[in-house]
């Protein structure tokens, strides 16, 4: 069956090469606070690990401090819009991830990447195949069974558009199955969702699947990556189950376009230092995260390659616009 593998690595090189900009901050902004915008809803997975984050940069020494800005909606474009829009000055900063690369492959948005600054990435959340308890399935190959039986019956609760919705399209390709879709903004109502049964699978992370499935109110037919999660290590991979399909989420910081570099550098040495933060590492444990530091120009190849491998899925999905 296709391969599929959307991750990244930390080498020892980009990580020094992280750490050229000054420790000092020395470079003086025209605000005193820095906005960085969520562009999601407080309470859900982006919301709790980049906020986290922004924790660690304050303790860093970010100067000036870092407030954190919820701006939810269209799957995350809505803030992402309002920030590639902002004075590029780094007072204003963004929380993005790969549902941005999605975002402008299927046409949601005419803009990419290459709309900001890249400064660092911080974060890896490895995808969770999550079940409703009453679904009439309660493994892979019986969900493809019924999938095959009954096409587009299993009913599955995605933002459409974004990461949560990718995983399953790559699960589609890969099984040549079809599922039917149903749309939630977010992680929290999709989980409330899968919880009263109003939908019957939709993704999760390692620590929302550890919870749920050790007190029996969800199950979980796989988690999408290369080898099992030591903390779960009775949850099988979709890969050794025969369907290929790894995917995780990759959250990161960027600044707009045209921020001078003196000012990214002085963010990137923040953020390297925030990423060796032991409360940080361990904050992004318990929410199934790894943290996986890249910055700079390196968090720009990063975004390149992240993109294509996005788009060549799309294209052989047959939703990227033409």
């Amino acid at each position: 069956m296709p391969k599929v593998r959307i991750s990244c690595a930390l080498t020892a090189a980009a990580f020094a090469v992280s750490l050229l900009a000054s420790s000092a901050y020395a470079v003086d902004l025209p605000c005193s606070t820095a906005k960085f915008i969520i562009p999601w809803a407080a309470g859900g997975d982006t919301d709790i690990i980049m906020r986290a984050v922004a924790e660690s940069a304050n303790k860093a020494g970010a100067k000036p401090q870092l407030q954190v800005v919820n701006i939810g909606g269209q799957g995350g474009n809505k803030g992402a819009k309002e920030v590639k829009d902002m004075a590029p000055d780094g007072c204003s900063l963004l929380s993005l991830h790969d549902s941005a690369h999605i975002a402008h492959i299927t046409g949601r948005v005419d803009f990419t990447y290459e709309a900001f600054e890249p400064i660092a990435l911080i974060a890896h959340t490895p995808a969770i195949i999550g079940v409703s308890k009453q679904a009439p399935f309660s493994t892979l190959k019986e969900m493809l069974a019924l999938a095959k039986k009954e096409p587009t019956s299993i009913t599955t609760g995605a933002t459409l558009g974004s990461t949560s919705q990718f995983v399953f399209l790559l699960l589609e390709d890969a099984a040549k199955v079809k599922l039917k879709y149903v749309p939630y903004e977010g992680t929290r109502q999709r989980i409330t969702a899968l919880l009263a049964n109003n939908i019957q699978m939709g993704e999760m992370n390692v620590i929302t699947a550890k919870q749920y499935l050790k007190e029996g109110s969800l199950k979980s037919i796989g988690i999408a990556t290369e080898k099992r999660d030591p903390a779960l290590p009775d949850l099988p991979t979709l890969k050794e189950q025969g369907l290929d399909v790894q995917y995780a989420v990759n959250r990161g910081v960027v600044a707009p376009k045209g921020t001078k570099p003196e000012v990214i550098a002085q963010w990137i040495a923040v953020f390297a230092k925030a990423a060796k933060d032991p409360a940080l590492v361990k904050i992004l444990e318990t929410q199934g995260t790894d943290v996986r530091y890249l910055g700079g120009k390196d968090y720009g190849a990063f975004l390149k390659k992240s993109y294509d491998t996005h788009k060549t899925a799309a294209v052989n999905l047959g939703i990227a616009k033409k």
